[in-house]
This record gives structure tokens, C-alpha cells and sequence, in this order.
């Protein structure tokens, strides 16, 4: 394996300005990937770091091509302009990386109707646009692969129960990226999705999930970028139709420390992956 065995892909993303999303933007680019990022971050958020632009600076420091595209997943128009310009730029797409979601693990009576309508559409409207806008360029790649940041499906009652809502938008992802593990088989498309064993130090984990204490006892997003470009590597036909866990994607790798993504022997474990 060469030290840049991206080099000459390309990695089309949903979000990406921040968090897993840039950690997986900035790991393909250091392994030689072209990376396209949409995202709505256009200017600063005083609220929370990096916009779509620092991103692509970030990705073309680590060594990677960048490409920054301003628009909303949810939008049809703005899903097929970030298809039209990556293939414009780099000349197809290898990859398709659904990293774009809405946060908000509340019970169904806390739950404004405005957010159930958020996750829905950007987690499953959001996925399905881009996937479908990419497939046909997946289809003319040697080496393709759809992966979703969505966690296996968990029907056990203590993570129904916890945020109803919230599930059915994470585990709606899955069931659609299984889906085209199935359907898109023959063409040789793979469809895996990828999810955290622990609770990664991003800014909604911050925010939404326990704050400064919850941060501190986090694995850092690189465990999960580490992931994600290993399962990238792997050969289409003989890696789909799988739900990983970050964790055990890096053991098959050889890696049994984990101790560089932080977390301490305090780590707390993520929504939907028991112990």
C-alpha cells in the first residue's frame, strides 16, 4: 500500500465543516483523495467552529484537492449543483459519504414537531438525495462506495424508548444504505454504514450532550475518520451491506491502542452499541 492510497479518488460529502465530518474530509485528503464538501455553513457561527471554506482549506493543507460548495442537503438543486461541479473538477465520484444529521435526542412530548420534521428530512431526504445524484457516477467507478455515519439497528426497548424520533431518523439512514447494498450489488457499488463505539468530542456532544464533562470523557472524531477511510480502502464486491463500529473496523487493522483518540478509562459509550 502506497502512503497516498486515495490518490486519484474522489470523496463527496454531506456537512463536512466541522467534527467527524472534517476529521473524515481531512484523513482522505492526507491519503491523496479529492474531497467535496456540501455543507450551510457559509460564514462563522459564533455558536460553533469552522465554516464549509475553513474545512476545504483544512483538507488541502493535509495534501487533499478541496472542493467547497454552499447549499442544503435537503434541496434537490443544491444536492445535483455539488454532484455537477465535483464531477466538473475531479472527474467522477468514488465516493459518497453521508455525514450531514440534525441532533436532537429529546422524548416524543419534549420534541417540537419543527425539529422531528428537521431530522427526518435531513437525515433521510438529505441521504437519499445525495446517494441517488451520486449513483450514476458510482456506477462508472472502479472502486465504489456509499457509507453512511448511521448505527446498526438496535431494537432493544431501552434504545427505542430513549428518543423515538431521533432513532427513527439515525436508523432510517441504515436501512436505506443496507438497502442499496442490496440493490446495487450487481454493479459492484458498495453500501456499508459506520458508527461510533463511543461518544465522539464534537461541538453537538458539547451542546446537546453532556457539555464540558461529556467532551472530556470522548474519543476524538479521528477515531471515527480513521474508520472510515480504512473502509474506504477495501474492495468494493467483498465489503457491503454492513453496519461497523469504528472500534472494531481499526482492530481488523491491527490497531488495539486506542488511547491517541482520547477518552481516558473513563470513555462513555455511544447511543445504540452495547457493551
Amino acid at each position: 500500500m502506497t502512503s497516498r492510497p486515495l490518490a486519484g479518488r474522489t470523496l463527496l460529502m454531506s456537512g463536512g465543516s466541522r467534527g467527524i465530518g472534517l476529521a473524515i474530509g481531512v484523513a482522505a485528503g492526507r491519503l491523496g483523495a479529492n474531497v467535496t464538501l456540501l455543507a450551510k455553513t457559509d460564514t462563522p457561527d459564533p455558536r460553533l467552529p469552522g465554516t464549509v471554506h475553513t474545512a476545504a482549506a483544512e483538507i488541502e493543507a493535509a495534501g487533499g484537492q478541496a472542493l467547497a460548495v454552499v447549499g442544503d442537503v435537503r434541496d434537490e438543486a443544491a444536492v445535483q449543483r455539488a454532484v455537477d461541479e465535483t464531477v466538473a473538477r475531479f472527474g467522477g465520484i468514488d465516493f459518497c459519504v453521508n455525514n450531514a444529521s440534525a441532533l436532537a435526542p429529546l422524548k416524543t412530548e419534549e420534541l417540537p414537531v419543527k425539529r422531528f420534521d428537521l431530522m427526518q428530512q435531513i437525515q433521510l431526504r438529505g441521504t437519499f438525495l445525495l446517494t441517488r445524484a451520486a449513483i450514476p457516477h458510482l456506477r462508472r467507478s472502479p472502486h465504489p462506495h456509499i457509507l453512511s455515519l448511521s448505527p446498526p439497528v438496535n431494537l432493544a426497548p431501552r434504545w427505542m424508548g430513549l428518543h423515538p424520533a431521533y432513532t427513527l431518523a439515525k436508523y432510517g439512514m441504515t436501512l436505506l444504505t443496507l438497502g442499496w447494498a442490496a440493490e446495487l450489488a450487481e454493479a459492484g457499488i458498495a453500501a456499508n454504514a459506520l458508527w461510533p463505539r463511543t461518544l465522539i468530542a464534537t461541538a453537538a456532544v458539547k451542546n446537546m450532550l453532556g457539555g464540558d464533562t461529556s467532551m472530556q470523557r470522548a474519543r476524538s472524531p479521528e477515531i471515527m475518520a480513521d474508520a472510515a477511510v480504512a473502509i474506504l480502502q477495501r474492495p468494493p464486491r467483498d465489503c457491503t451491506g454492513q453496519t461497523f463500529i469504528d472500534e472494531d473496523v481499526l482492530r481488523a487493522e491491527g490497531i488495539t491502542d486506542f488511547t491517541s483518540y482520547g477518552g481516558g478509562p473513563d470513555v462513555l459509550l455511544d447511543l445504540y452499541v452495547d457493551p
